[in-house]
């Protein structure tokens, strides 16, 4: 028989690296689902309340995702109902259902972690469940996957300070922002204006005074030409209301478009949480975010020239027919730094 492999997705961001490495695995029966909890009473919040909307459990997160996996035929079995697994690859370790944490795992980056905040410090002293921080600021950082595939050393160092083994990280680069010299090359209309980039910080319970941050881009805009990209997940009438409002007139607003192709043709790149800031990094733009500069520097993802699906699907191959526990796989399993592409990159080498 065949050996299966799930795929668990959160964000479109997620799905589509997901996608990405299972394209990569031809050999093995691909399958995928939403991120779930065996949680009674979270299951009862996400079935009789609307509490659990605001978060990828539920609510806009599923339903995009669920029809992202539809509209490119992959094969679904939310909450792993229809099969046992040879091999479970998350996107967040922030919840692993107990019946899964005994198959092989592997967690992928997605991109940018949060901030931590006063919540993060007390769940970490307090060893409360992860999820009640509300945000992504120990996602990676929990220690419960065999494997982590992280963005950069600087992720590596990075998960390493909040609690993850060091042994069981290994810099892949993630696919989505593996190779973003590649969006210079766009037919976008327009170039030369302030681009801002929001986020879904409302809509996923935290706050955020929308109407001062649009204010401070006018500033930073000084006159210039602006235009928003709206993240998917957003309230986007709220948001469209809003700009329209203490933005000046000919701002261009978009709900939808390849956000890192904007990035490329503008002139400066305002963000606040997002992972879009290490496109404008990689391509040398101006950039304004809520993180300190030199932390971002620091953390951005290796650029690979786009081969972070293929270093993530190998290590997925190579643990799946290995015939042995974590440790004696990371034991044998070594990487190495090899030759500069933009910054650097990681070669991965199995040995036996």
């Amino acid at each position: 028989m065949g050996k299966n492999i799930l795929f668990i997705t959160g964000s479109l961001n997620q799905a589509s690296q997901m996608h990405q490495i299972a394209s990569l695995l031809p050999e093995y029966d691909c399958w995928f689902s939403q991120i779930f909890t065996d949680s009674k009473f979270i299951n009862f919040l996400i079935k009789y309340t609307p509490l659990a909307n605001g978060t990828a459990l539920a609510g806009q997160f599923r339903k995009n995702t669920e029809n992202y996996l539809k509209s490119h035929n992959l094969q679904m079995d939310y909450k792993a109902q229809k099969n046992n697994y040879d091999l479970v690859v998350f996107c967040s370790d922030m919840i692993v259902p107990a019946r899964l944490r005994n198959n092989k795992t592997l967690w992928v980056q997605e991109g940018m972690i949060d901030k931590a905040t006063l919540m993060t410090r007390i769940v970490k002293t307090l060893s409360l469940p992860i999820a009640l921080t509300g945000n992504t600021s120990l996602n990676g950082s929990t220690n419960i996957c065999d494997i982590y595939c992280a963005a950069s050393t600087g992720y590596k160092d990075f998960f390493t300070k909040n609690g993850t083994d060091s042994n069981r990280i290994i810099v892949t680069g993630i696919p989505n922002y593996d190779n973003l010299e590649r969006f210079t090359d766009n037919n976008f209309p327009y170039r030369d204006y302030v681009m801002v980039a929001t986020t879904d910080m409302r809509e996923t319970f935290r706050h955020e005074n929308r109407p001062e941050f649009i204010k401070e881009a006018v500033k930073i805009a000084d006159g210039r030409r602006l235009l928003f990209k709206l993240h998917p997940n957003e309230n986007f009438e709220r948001a469209e209301r809003e700009i329209r409002r203490y933005a000046p007139l000919g701002t261009l607003l978009y709900h939808t478009g390849n956000t890192n192709e904007m990035i490329a043709n503008c002139s400066e790149l305002i963000t606040q949480y997002s992972t879009v800031v290490y496109t404008g990094i990689a391509l040398g733009k101006k950039v304004y975010s809520w993180f300190d500069g030199e932390q971002l520097k620091a953390l951005m993802p290796i650029q690979n020239q786009g081969t972070s699906a293929q270093n993530i699907a190998g290590i997925c191959r190579d643990y799946m027919e290995f015939n042995g526990n974590r440790k004696l796989f990371l034991k044998r399993y070594k990487y190495q730094a090899a030759a500069e592409v933009y910054k650097h990159e990681e070669e991965l080498v199995f040995q036996a």
